[in-house]
């Protein structure tokens, strides 16, 4: 049984995507992130960056104690090993999908990410920040669609690469992308779009954000205004 502390973001839609196409036994503690739930000792004893995914599986393979592990990229990295899905075994295909995992981790999630806040969340519209994260994720979505241009998913076989970079396009008109202006991108993107598991953590994930507001002035305060002493 694996527990994942989550809340339906993209990062935290990655892991649950991999339980889903995985057929993990898995159960959600929600981390409702606008509240402030990711400050809890319960939770940081887990997740030190008061970040959320984490996960604890209860039945690691050396049938010692749980483990816990936080970092999205991490946990599907864990669990692909776990289970000897959605990664090669090979060297040279575990090292090309392992590249894209970490392109994403490094690249797409924190730019998207800064796009993101600059357009939506910041109280003051900077234009040179909004310039520079919206043709960082510009040139992004063209490093992905010259990949997918040779390849069917990102790192040849469906991975562990595809999962991670997924939820992180789902909000391309937020991010300010056309997303006909990458054609292999749009291709691939409607293929994992349309995959059951997908299109179920979606869907639960609507659901489970339903009735909570993430946006308050509250919640931009706990999310945007925290220090070292939100780590105590």
């Amino acid at each position: 049984m694996i527990d994942l502390h989550y809340w339906p973001t993209p990062n935290g839609q990655k892991v649950r995507i991999f339980c889903e196409e995985a057929g993990i036994e898995y159960r959600i503690l929600p981390v409702n992130i606008g509240i402030g739930d990711q400050f809890k000792p319960d939770f940081l004893a887990i997740s030190p960056n008061n970040r959320m995914p984490a996960i604890v599986d209860h039945a690691p393979a050396d049938g010692g104690a749980p483990i816990s592990i936080f970092e999205s990229g991490a946990i599907l990295l864990y669990l692909a090993d776990k289970t000897g899905k959605f990664i090669p075994a090979n060297e040279r295909g575990r090292a090309n999908v392992m590249q894209w995992l970490m392109w994403q981790m490094a690249n797409l999630g924190p730019m998207a990410g800064q796009n993101g806040h600059f357009n939506t969340y910041a109280p003051e519209k900077i234009p040179y920040a909004i310039e520079r994260y919206v043709k960082e994720t510009t040139r992004l979505y063209g490093v992905l669609d010259k990949q997918l241009g040779s390849n069917q998913f990102i790192a040849g076989a469906y991975s562990i690469a595809d999962m991670a970079c997924y939820p992180w396009i789902v909000p391309y008109e937020r991010h300010r992308q056309d997303i006909d202006d990458f054609p292999n991108l749009k291709r691939w993107f409607a293929t994992i779009r349309a995959r059951p598991p997908v299109q179920f953590c979606y869907e639960h994930g609507e659901a489970m954000r339903a009735g909570h507001t993430l946006m308050t002035d509250e919640a931009k305060r706990i999310l945007f205004g925290q220090t070292a002493g939100n780590l105590k």
